[in-house]
């Protein structure tokens, strides 16, 4: 019971040997401050990472929505009904090799 009303009287920190009592208690106040910065820390980059994969995730989809346009477009079909109104179509004859003598 003595060293119940002892700790809760806070003698051990007024006496005149507490100075080595307030070291440890500001020691482990200094440790505490510094693993609670650290988990805050750590949260921050938790939330970072998740935004930056949703965001890699919404990258990703537009750049395969972008390549099947790109495909549509490039069909031959399709650049036949683009330029057939300024009159321009397919060859009618084929192509002609042509060779270069050295």
């Amino acid at each position: 019971m003595k060293k119940l009303l002892y700790l809760l009287k806070l003698e051990f920190l007024l006496k005149d040997d507490a100075f080595k009592n307030w070291r440890v208690i500001l020691f482990l106040a200094m440790l505490s401050l510094i693993m609670i910065s650290s988990g805050h820390a750590a949260d921050q980059k938790i939330f970072k990472i998740a935004q930056l994969s949703d965001e890699i995730k919404m990258l990703k989809s537009e750049f395969v929505e972008q390549r099947t346009v790109l495909m549509n477009l490039k069909m031959e079909t399709k650049i036949m009904v683009e330029l057939s109104p300024l009159g321009i179509g397919p060859a009618k004859t084929s192509p002609i090799k042509l060779f270069v003598k050295k």
